[in-house]
């Protein structure tokens, strides 16, 4: 699972990070972006060409009849990727590589932890990012979609999804899932639209255990109204 993340580079950043076009949106630093929000997305091209593009964050398939469909796919799991309707053309055929500068999770609450106003505890919030400080490339899925029977003059909506796979030792103590993050080489392929569907699930790996490091940042980021930093 994964519901909230942190972006905070801009976009000619990440244009540069990814040799990508740079698209004529620029969000500025972000902290605390939730489902629904809109996020950067890097896709490949037939013509080898890569941009950045901007997708809701929560897919809606192509064939969805409401679009609050979009509410329950803000994660894709690895493990059915390539079977489940609502995820598998947009794996073929539809890849995008979410960046991010950290995601966020909850650790259990404990007396020593944070507490509520009543002085009740609550769960400890963790910032993982990588350990030597550069983008996140999480793995994702995009869609475009346009309610069924609008005219032409409706614009699509594209929409987003992140992929998930099992914890890693840094992670599994917090949460069992974690994002799929692509190495340099791993997010070359799987933006590469010639890709095999069997070399691209052989990414979709946990990371390496000394990938990630985390951090407690305040309870203040579970109201997705505050923005941060949090740290």
């Amino acid at each position: 699972m994964c519901g909230r993340f942190v972006s905070t580079a801009s976009a000619a950043e990440i244009a540069e990070f990814f040799d990508a076009d740079t698209p004529n949106v620029e969000f500025g630093e972000r902290y605390n972006i939730a489902p629904t929000n809109e996020v950067y997305g890097v896709i490949g091209r037939s013509d080898a060409h890569r941009a950045v593009e901007i997708f809701e964050w929560g897919l809606i398939p192509s064939w969805a009849k409401d679009a609050r469909i979009g509410n329950s796919l803000i994660n894709c799991r690895a493990e059915t990727i390539a079977e489940k309707p609502s995820f598998r053309t947009s794996f073929a055929r539809r890849r995008c590589v979410v960046p991010m500068s950290g995601f966020y999770e909850w650790r259990a609450a404990s007396p020593d932890g944070p507490r509520n106003a009543k002085g009740v505890p609550v769960k400890q919030p963790l910032l993982f990012e990588r350990a030597d400080r550069r983008l996140l490339a999480v793995a994702g899925l995009w869609s475009a979609w346009r309610e069924p029977g609008s005219g032409d003059d409706v614009p699509w909506r594209h929409t987003c999804t992140l992929v998930t796979t099992t914890a890693n030792s840094t992670m599994a103590a917090v949460h069992d899932r974690m994002p799929v993050i692509l190495d340099d080489d791993g997010w070359h392929e799987w933006l590469d639209p010639t890709s095999t569907q069997s070399d691209l699930l052989m990414l979709l790996q946990p990371a390496h255990d000394d990938v990630l490091v985390a951090k407690e940042v305040s309870t203040a980021v579970n109201n997705v109204r505050n923005q941060g930093p949090f740290w």
